[in-house]
């Protein structure tokens, strides 16, 4: 419902474009030919979002000579992975908090093992001269709320024990950081992320890619992946490939493996930016250390600088469609634009008159432990890495590179975590799929207006092993 949202904050968003900020007036790479024919591949790639990507790169410089393939339904970075809000953080279990819950025993090795993959694509970047806005100066979690404080402060000296360059903001010095009167509170991690510009990341790595001699086929939908005598048989519209190894990296797409499809739903997430803000209104909020930012309710927003100084507000509705349908019409989304341009005038009232210049929406993959996982399939020749839940931009280097593992048979210390052996739970079939996560969207909302308290549906889902608090 939008009829309690004011003619000004709607008007902000009546007019943008409903289209990626991160696409506009940039020169996007040609387009790779669409596969015709026939053709074999020591290793074909499916899917050229980061972790096609990066299994691309890392595939090459592990082996120059092997042979690999990338067919894209597409373009290079057109789905998730050009769309989202460029936040490269060194979770690899979407945050501290559910890699906790999770993986307890094995946290402070994911927390290590996060930061080098976050360490190791700085140095990529460097080395290929990757042009992508990267920009490695932190994230604060936010206290926007009395009943976060606390929490921050618990969150705090988890971070210490595992080493973390981290500060704890009183409510001054988080309005010294970036000026909003809903802030109470901050908790700074200093090195562990990064902000980027998500699109040209992509294209970057897919031009890497092509220098180390990987082939690219675009607008290459794959319909079909089945096991010929001796290998991986893949079909396309015009052609086919016969691979002896294969990674299937399709993110929230509908999955081209059954057994992929008891774990993975796609969830609509949608974007808000600014025009490019003036000096008085940088002044007037700060922001000169320009973190990236995230509040701490359930249904939270998080929100970033970009280069030319306007604000990518998302986040807030995560949108489950029954059936887990997809569609290009559902990443448009008036009702939750509306919604968030609301909000953000809130968090800064002294914007006011600023508008919005782009609006768009696409779908994340996600699980019920809302982070990545991995299976295999056909004799262990094809492996797939998905669910990352929405902060894949950093961590899916890391799904490339256990994937990788996992196809050469290596035996290493990624290899041997729980965290890559285990599956999370399945999703419950419908229609009780799609009515668990109305009840937990309606709850966790209920929690947010409740002072953090979770009810009984919560409670539950927590003893289950199936709670999220982000």
């Amino acid at each position: 419902m939008i009829d309690d949202i004011s003619e000004a904050h709607l008007r902000a968003v009546a007019a943008a474009e409903p289209y990626p900020y991160w696409f506009e007036d940039i020169d996007e790479p040609d387009a790779c030919p669409a596969l015709v024919g026939a053709k074999r591949a020591d290793l074909c790639i499916v899917g050229g979002g980061y972790t096609g990507l990066w299994a691309a790169v890392e595939a090459k410089q592990r082996d120059p000579e092997r042979n690999v393939l990338l067919l894209e339904g597409d373009t290079v970075g057109w789905g998730a992975s050009g769309r989202n809000g460029g936040f490269m953080d060194a979770s690899l279990t979407h945050g501290l908090t559910n890699g906790r819950e999770r993986f307890p025993r094995e946290l402070a090795t994911l927390e290590r093992l996060g930061l080098d993959n976050l360490n190791a694509i700085e140095d990529t970047i460097k080395r290929y001269n990757i042009d992508c806005e990267y920009e490695r100066v932190g994230v604060i979690d936010v206290a926007n709320a009395p009943h976060m404080v606390d929490g921050l402060a618990e969150s705090y000296q988890e971070h210490l024990k595992l080493g973390h360059d981290v500060a704890l903001l009183d409510q001054a010095a988080m309005q010294a950081e970036v000026n909003s009167p809903t802030y109470h509170g901050g908790l700074w991690q200093k090195g562990r992320a990064a902000i980027v510009d998500p699109a040209m990341l992509a294209w970057g790595l897919k031009r890497v890619a092509l220098e180390l001699g990987v082939e690219i086929n675009e607008h290459t939908r794959v319909d079909s992946v089945d096991r010929d005598k001796h290998t991986i048989r893949i079909g396309t519209p015009f052609g086919r490939v016969n691979a002896n190894n294969v990674v299937l990296a399709t993110n929230a797409f509908p999955p081209l493996l059954r057994q992929i499809k008891r774990y993975v739903i796609p969830v609509y997430d949608y974007v808000l930016v600014t025009e490019p803000l003036t000096a008085e209104q940088m002044a007037s909020i700060g922001w000169t250390r320009r973190q990236g930012l995230s509040d701490g309710g359930n249904q939270f927003h998080y929100y970033r600088l970009t280069s030319d100084n306007r604000i990518l507000w998302g986040g807030y509705d995560a949108i489950y469609f029954f059936g887990g349908k997809m569609s290009s019409v559902l990443e448009q989304r008036p009702e939750t634009w509306a919604r968030l341009s609301e909000h953000f005038f809130t968090t800064f009232p002294q914007l006011e008159g600023v508008q919005f210049t782009h609006a768009w929406g696409g779908a994340i993959d996600t699980c019920t432990r809302f982070c990545s996982f991995w299976g295999q399939a056909f004799d262990k020749k094809l492996v797939y890495s998905v669910g990352y839940t929405g902060l894949g931009v950093a961590a899916t280097r890391f799904g490339a590179e256990v994937s990788l593992d996992l196809l050469e048979g290596v035996r290493n210390e990624r290899t041997a975590l729980d965290f890559v052996r285990r599956k999370p739970v399945p999703f419950p079939p419908e229609p009780i799929r799609y009515l668990g996560i109305q009840a937990t969207r309606w709850s966790m909302a209920a929690a947010d207006r409740n002072d953090g308290k979770r009810n009984l549906w919560l409670k539950t889902l927590d003893k289950l092993g199936l709670g999220f608090d982000s």
